[in-house]
C-alpha cells in the first residue's frame, strides 16, 4: 500500500457511505408519504396504485443495496486485494504477445465481471419485476439477451479495444488524443448504425400501420421539420410491461419508435405529445449538447489516463505489479465512477433542464394537458414513485420529479389557455 492506497479507500469509503446514506433517505421518503397521495395527482391516480409505487420503489431499492454491497466488494477484490494483478500476471504468463495478453486480460475480467452480475439481474426481472406484473420475459428469452450481449461486446467491442490499446503502445506521448478520437468516431459509428443493425437483433421493428394515430404523427413531424427513416412498433411487451418511447440514430438514420405496450395504454393525442417531446430534445439540440459534453469530459478523462499511466503510485496503489497501458486502462475505467461521484448533481441537473425544455417544445407543438395526462398514465402504469426524496433525485434522477414536472406542464397549459 501507498500514500494513494490510502486516498482511494477513503474516497471510495466517503462515496459509498453517501450512496447508502442517500438510498436510506429515499426508501424513507417513499415510506412516510405512501399512504397519501400528492395532492396534484389525487384525482388521477387512485391510492392503491401510489402503494403499488412505493412498493415497487422500495423493494428495487432493496435490491440495490445488495448490489452496491457486492459493488464494494468487486472493486477491493479486483484493486487493492490484487484481483487484477492475477489475471493481468496469469494471461502474460500464456500469451507472447504484450499487447494480445492485456487485451485478453481486459476481455476476461469482463467476462467475469459480467457473468458474476446475472444473478441480480434475474432477481430482478422473475422476482421483482414478477411481483408487481411488469415482468413478460421468460427464463429462454433472458439467457438469450445475455449471450447475445456478450456476442456484441466481443464482436464489436474487442477489435475497438485492441485498437486503442496499440495506439497507447505504439503512437508516443500523444496516444491520449488519438485514443479520445477513435473512441468519439466509433461511437457516432454505432449511434448511426444502432438502429438498423444493433436494435433489431433484440426486438421487432414493425412501421406504423396507415391510419389516424399516423397521419396525426405524420403532420406533427411535418409542422415540427423532422424528417426520419419511418415510424415504428417495438415488441416492448415481449420482455416488460414498462412502456416507453424515443427517437434514435443519426444523421439521415433516425427512427421514431413507439412500444407496443405504450400504443395500447395511450390515446392518439397523448401519443402525439408524448412523441411532441421527444422531438424536442431534438429540435433543442439536446443530443448535440450531449454528443459535445460527452466528447469533452472523456477528453479529459484520457489526459487524465495519459499522465496516470506513467505513475507506478497508481499502479502500486491499486495492487497492480504488473505495469501495462492494458491495466492502466482498465483500473482507470473501475474507479473514475468513484472519483467523480460528486459532480453527478451536475450533469443530473442538465439533464432535467432538458426535459423541461422538451416539455416546452411539446406544449408548443401539441397540448400541454395531453402531455399531462399521457404522463400519469405513464406513472402509474410504470409505478414509478411520486414522492422521492428531493436530494436523492438530485444526484439520481435525469428526469424531474412527477410533481414538479407536472406543476411545469400545468403553467404552460395555463399560458396557452
Amino acid at each position: 500500500m501507498n500514500t494513494f492506497t490510502y486516498l482511494f479507500l477513503f474516497v471510495f469509503a466517503v462515496v459509498t457511505a453517501t450512496q447508502f446514506w442517500l438510498a436510506k433517505r429515499q426508501a424513507a421518503y417513499v415510506l412516510a408519504h405512501r399512504n397519501d397521495v400528492p395532492q396534484a395527482f389525487k384525482e388521477t391516480i387512485a391510492l392503491t396504485a401510489h402503494q403499488k409505487a412505493a412498493d415497487y420503489t422500495l423493494a428495487k431499492s432493496q435490491l440495490a443495496d445488495i448490489e452496491r454491497w457486492y459493488g464494494v466488494g468487486l472493486i477491493l477484490v479486483l484493486t487493492v486485494f490484487g484481483g487484477i494483478n492475477f489475471i493481468f500476471e496469469f494471461c502474460a504468463a500464456r500469451i507472447e504477445s504484450p499487447l494480445i495478453a492485456g487485451v485478453s486480460s481486459i476481455a476476461l475480467l469482463t467476462l467475469l465481471m459480467s457473468l458474476s452480475e446475472i444473478p441480480v439481474s434475474w432477481y430482478g426481472t422473475f422476482v421483482i419485476e414478477e411481483k408487481f406484473g411488469f415482468n413478460k420475459n421468460t427464463p429462454a428469452q433472458f439467457f438469450k439477451d445475455e449471450v447475445m450481449q456478450l456476442s456484441l461486446a466481443a464482436v464489436i467491442g474487442l477489435p475497438i479495444l485492441t485498437l486503442i490499446l496499440w495506439v497507447m503502445d505504439s503512437v508516443g506521448s500523444s496516444w491520449w488524443f488519438w485514443a479520445w478520437a477513435i473512441l468519439i468516431t466509433f461511437s457516432l459509428l454505432m449511434s448511426w448504425l444502432f438502429p438498423t443493425v444493433i436494435a433489431p437483433l433484440f426486438n421487432k421493428f414493425t412501421p406504423m400501420e396507415e391510419g389516424a394515430l399516423k397521419t396525426r404523427i405524420s403532420g406533427l413531424l411535418e409542422r415540427c421539420g423532422f424528417n426520419s427513416q419511418g415510424i415504428f412498433i417495438m415488441d416492448g411487451s415481449k420482455r416488460s410491461g414498462h412502456g416507453n418511447a424515443y427517437f434514435t440514430g443519426l444523421g439521415n438514420n433516425k427512427r421514431i419508435v413507439f412500444f407496443d405496450n405504450l400504443v395500447a395504454s395511450l390515446d392518439d393525442e397523448e401519443l402525439e405529445a408524448v412523441l411532441a417531446h421527444e422531438l424536442g430534445h431534438f429540435k433543442c439540440k439536446h443530443v448535440v449538447k450531449m454528443l459535445v459534453a460527452t466528447s469533452i469530459t472523456t477528453l479529459i478523462g484520457f489526459a487524465i489516463l495519459g499522465y496516470l499511466v506513467q505513475q507506478e503510485w497508481f499502479f502500486a496503489g491499486l495492487g497492480v505489479q504488473h505495469v501495462s497501458n492494458a491495466a492502466a486502462l482498465l483500473l482507470f475505467t473501475l474507479i473514475a465512477p468513484i472519483f467523480t461521484f460528486f459532480i453527478q448533481p451536475i450533469s443530473a441537473y442538465f439533464q432535467r433542464k432538458f426535459e423541461f425544455e422538451a416539455d416546452d417544445f411539446a406544449a408548443k407543438h401539441a397540448q400541454a394537458s395531453k402531455l399531462i395526462s399521457g404522463l400519469v398514465k405513464l406513472y402509474e402504469e410504470n409505478a414509478s414513485t411520486l414522492t422521492p426524496d428531493p436530494l436523492y433525485a438530485s444526484f439520481y434522477y435525469s428526469h424531474p420529479p412527477a410533481a414538479v414536472r407536472i406543476a411545469h406542464l400545468n403553467d404552460n397549459a395555463a399560458q396557452v389557455a
